[in-house]
């Protein structure tokens, strides 16, 4: 079936519609092809043809000569171009949670990781991915909307206080905040304490080696600061720069002997059956920006935390403290929008 219209080159759902047709000329959608000539993707680009054949050998532009004369996907043209874009920032519906997929990123814990595990147990659905960056690699990839929810555990110094001050410095706007759990935070010693490690002051000792988190993260974080309420300093410790992306990989340097002790939360010492020296409970939340708040695939995740069997999970650990679980938290020093 054809039709009239006025008509001038114009790119398709399936390709280019040739413009050799004159105004009143009927337009076969017969005529619609999803390869590109040279010409048609030149028109496309705004350039010379000669320069096609440029972007092909030195930019990547995507080109198939199987027939003997140059052929250009249009698809994968569209990609190339989508991916030399500058300065773009993926709008909210693109990344939207409600399409099946939830991005979290920050901070490392064992039970954290366990309930993503009881998330596709029981939202078959939705797919949920975690990034161990830790705290403040949380904070920046929510930041540049790269994540669904933040997960941190920031130390406000010389207070009680968690990740309201670091939000106000790192983001555009306050987020919502939810708590995940309360955490016993503290050092790793080995069964028995064969070394008689009693305090972060031991770690001068040259008979003592730590392993250390990394610099974005709030164990880090947290160690710095004991260590600087104590008499030692950084350079005197053994192992201070040797940094382990996660608690449990921490753990296991303590439970080999390779290291004496390290920051990590009491969890892991129970997992791992190492002891413990305990230095406070810290809060550990999820920072959701607020136009996302009310997304299904973050609201799924909030509601577990609610449930029973979320409870059971939390309960088959060491050193977690639910009780503020799945509750928003209102800071007084950030001031409320809107």
């Amino acid at each position: 079936m054809s039709f009239f219209l006025p008509f001038i080159g114009v790119i398709g759902p399936e390709g280019v519609i040739s413009n050799n047709n004159q105004k009143g000329a009927p337009v076969s959608m017969k005529t619609v092809s999803k390869f590109l000539t040279t010409k048609d993707v030149a028109q496309l680009l705004n350039v010379n043809e000669k320069m096609i054949y440029s972007l092909v050998n030195d930019k990547g532009l995507p080109a198939t000569k199987v027939t003997g004369k140059w052929l250009f996907p249009r698809r994968l043209v569209e990609d190339w171009l989508d991916s030399h874009i500058l300065n773009f920032r993926c709008s909210h519906d693109t990344l939207s949670s409600n399409n099946g997929l939830l991005l979290l990123a920050g901070s490392d814990d064992p039970l954290f990781q366990k309930t993503l595990s009881l998330f596709h147990k029981k939202y078959s659905d939705t797919i949920a991915f975690f990034a161990n960056q830790g705290s403040m690699g949380g904070l920046t990839s929510l930041r540049r909307g790269l994540c669904h929810i933040g997960v941190c555990h920031l130390l406000e110094n010389e207070e009680n206080e968690y990740n309201f001050s670091f939000a106000e410095q790192e983001l555009d706007k306050p987020p919502v905040f939810v708590n995940f759990s309360k955490r016993e935070q503290g050092i790793l010693i080995q069964k028995g304490n064969p070394k008689g490690i009693q305090s972060i002051n031991d770690f001068s000792r040259n008979d003592v080696r730590i392993v250390n988190r990394p610099l974005s993260t709030g164990t880090r974080l947290l160690l710095d600061y004991e260590i600087s309420r104590s008499d030692i300093a950084s350079a005197d410790i053994d192992g201070y720069d040797v940094e382990l992306a996660r608690h449990i990989d921490a753990g296991l340097e303590v439970l080999s002997g390779r290291a004496d002790a390290a920051p990590a939360i009491r969890a892991v010492a129970g997992m791992l059956g190492l002891d413990f020296i305990p230095l406070r409970w810290e809060r550990f939340d999820l920072l959701i920006n607020r136009e996302r708040f009310f997304e299904k695939g973050i609201q799924r995740f909030i509601s577990l935390l609610h449930e029973r069997e979320f409870r059971q999970l939390a309960n088959s650990f060491e050193g977690y403290d639910v009780s503020l679980c799945g509750k928003m938290l209102f800071p007084d020093n950030l001031n409320n929008e809107e």
